[in-house]
């Protein structure tokens, strides 16, 4: 293994229930006047009764609170400026996303804008940096991102339709409360997305450059993703099956820990691809990455189809009978990809840009490639790193 660091502070309560602790933990944490994150008014975290048990649990705890609303998926930083006005203005010092990816990555770029005096397009930009943030605590409802253990935003800038990332310690939320049954309720295909954004962020890790012995983090990464194969499987068919719901948010927070990464080098190429598409097209993002990441494989997989091989093997039982060596990694790899396209429709995802359901012209697959490489030397991933013109390649390959 590489050198690395490992830091996952956040306190997980996990199990049915446990949104009924929120203004305990809350408390706990040194807040006393919080800012409640969430998705779409009148939409279900209000009908089902789960955003009042939040309130009452607050008020409970003799904390204040004030409601933001209209999160969208690939959230936009003009919410998030909205956010830290109104956060500024009410003297906000605690932060409660409730929702997924989305919300939780609002919610930060929100502690960053009143902790800190700065552009937030700055921040997304690199054009500065920050260690400060508003302390944060999550009640989950979607399992597929991760935010609520990792170090990362992703804000799209609608100047552009930017998709722009940042990530440090000092955004992981301090507690999360995962109760599966929260999940139920969600339709199939955005249950399926989110499993396949589960898959996606091992996925690129375990595609690495790094070639050190990094056997244990494999066998961690692998037995992840078998687990997600088939809770994936049950949770489409069964949207109620609480252990294959489990499954599915546990397994979201590991997989965007870092602790499938440990002691190796990521790559985060087909993330960086999608963050582009769904900046131009607004699509799903678990969905947007399943369309991309089989053209992406077959881009690379020469560089270690050996690599590709283990994973077909260990995560989706493909065994191989070759005439030859070469013929052993190059069959084997290329069955590993079809394997992984073959879980996806299984579970009602695309593999392909036609099947996402959009035709992107070749202008815009340009437009794509560059701004996809723009701010970042030219070039993105370490598994092979790609330029733009490998870029527009792959996206074109995923037509």
């Amino acid at each position: 293994m590489i050198n690395f660091d490992f830091f996952a502070p956040t306190k997980i309560l996990f199990g049915a229930g446990r949104e009924s602790e929120v203004g305990k933990q809350v408390a706990a944490f040194g807040g006393h006047r919080v800012m409640i994150v969430y998705g779409k008014k009148g939409g279900h975290i209000e009908t089902s009764g789960l955003l009042e048990r939040v309130h009452k649990s607050l008020r409970d705890a003799g904390l204040s609170y004030v409601d933001l609303n209209g999160v969208v998926p690939n959230p936009r930083l003009s919410l998030v400026k909205e956010g830290i006005r109104i956060g500024r203005a009410e003297d906000i010092d605690f932060l409660l996303p409730i929702g997924g990816g989305s919300v939780i990555d609002t919610a930060k770029g929100i502690g960053y804008g009143i902790a800190n005096d700065f552009d937030m397009e700055d921040l997304l930009y690199g054009r500065v940096k920050t260690d400060k943030n508003l302390p944060i605590g999550v009640v989950l409802t979607i399992a597929a991102a991760g935010s609520e253990m990792s170090s990362s935003m992703v804000l799209t800038i609608e100047d552009g339709m930017m998709k722009r990332s940042y990530g440090h310690d000092c955004s992981r939320p301090k507690f999360a409360i995962m109760n599966p049954e929260l999940t139920y309720s969600l339709p199939t295909y955005q249950t399926a997305s989110g499993a396949t954004d589960i898959m996606m962020h091992t996925m690129e890790r375990y595609f690495t450059p790094t070639d050190t012995d990094t056997s244990l983090t494999d066998r961690i990464a692998e037995g992840l993703l078998v687990s997600v194969r088939d809770a994936a499987q049950t949770a489409v068919k069964e949207p109620e099956n609480y252990d294959a719901r489990a499954t599915l948010m546990w397994a979201g927070s590991l997989s965007h820990n870092g602790l499938t990464g440990a002691g190796r080098v990521s790559d985060f190429a087909t993330h960086k691809i999608e963050h582009e598409l769904g900046g131009m097209f607004d699509v799903a993002h678990g969905a947007g990455l399943a369309a991309i990441w089989g053209s992406w494989a077959r881009y690379v997989y020469k560089t270690n189809p050996g690599r590709f091989a283990q994973f077909g093997e260990k995560v989706f039982g493909v065994n191989i009978s070759p005439t030859s060596d070469s013929d052993l990694t190059d069959t084997a790899a290329l069955a590993a990809i079809n394997a992984w396209e073959n879980w996806c429709h299984s579970i009602g995802i695309p593999t392909s840009l036609t099947e996402l359901g959009i035709q992107p012209t070749d202008e815009q697959i340009e437009e794509m490639a560059e701004k996809c490489v723009f701010g970042r030397n030219g070039h993105i991933g370490f598994f092979q790193p790609l330029n733009k013109e490998d870029i527009a390649a792959i996206l074109k390959m995923a037509r």
